[in-house]
């Protein structure tokens, strides 16, 4: 069984070392699994491209873009170059992995064969690192993919980079959107439930979500999340109204 982590990064000099980190300190025992780690530089103008350069390393294997890629075309170009049978675990240039998300993952893949793809909870910490109280994420359970994207279109429940799917589920439902410039990750898990895939819950921690002053998500109110659903939910319509989901 082998996993791949996949990070876009962009002008991330300052948290990316502890990213990289947080993958390298893996620990996969007493499970026969292996792991990389892909990095897309994504045009960076800062120090990035020069920290890659001078720091290679077990496991980790970066690809430069001349032009900077959105969110999905960047996760894309990195899933592309992983082999069929990969695992693969998206995470921010910002966050950080905790030591046994991997091991945990595969764990619950052996525990729940045929199933392909899992979702776990995560914690919030601020730009030191520091455990932000009442701030963590935890991942419901539903009893059909229909209840899930119910829960995703009220608004009651969402899914960030706490995730771990197939590489053969990633091009059964065709990656993520290229053209979208929010919420490609949601998006794309919204096409895994409307093919019928209900994740799996992961009773663990897969990483620390790193609030601070530049982050993507900086701005994303009720209001901004609801119009990111609204342009999803006008993209499968068809199959949404089918299943009796109202438009958010």
């Amino acid at each position: 069984m082998h996993f791949t982590v996949i990070t876009p990064t962009h002008n991330r000099e300052q948290f990316l070392p502890e990213a990289v980190a947080s993958v390298q300190a893996t620990v996969t025992a007493p499970l026969d699994i292996s792991f990389d780690h892909l990095i897309c530089e994504n045009a960076c103008t800062d120090g990035t491209q020069a920290w890659l350069t001078a720091h290679p390393q077990d496991r980790l294997r970066h690809q430069s873009s001349a032009t900077k890629l959105l969110p999905g075309p960047a996760r894309n170009l990195l899933i592309r170059t992983t082999a069929p049978e990969t695992w693969l675990v998206p995470l921010d240039d910002d966050d950080l992995l905790l030591q046994r998300a991997i091991y945990h993952y595969a764990a619950q893949i052996q525990t729940h064969p045929g199933r392909p793809w899992l979702v776990a909870d995560f914690l919030r910490v601020d730009e030191e690192r520091r455990y932000l109280p009442s701030e963590d994420y935890y991942a419901w359970q539903f009893d059909s993919p229909t209840d899930m994207l119910r829960a995703i279109f009220r608004a009651e429940h969402f899914i960030q980079g706490n995730v771990c799917y197939s590489r053969q589920l990633f091009d059964e439902v065709g990656g993520y959107d290229e053209e979208l410039r929010m919420a490609e990750d949601l998006d794309l898990y919204v096409r895994f439930l409307l093919a019928g895939h209900l994740p799996v819950i992961c009773p663990h921690l897969s990483h620390l979500h790193r609030f601070h002053r530049a982050n993507v998500s900086i701005g994303v109110d009720a209001a901004k999340h609801g119009a990111d659903l609204q342009v999803i939910y006008d993209k499968y319509a068809d199959q949404l109204q089918k299943l009796g989901i109202e438009r958010p």
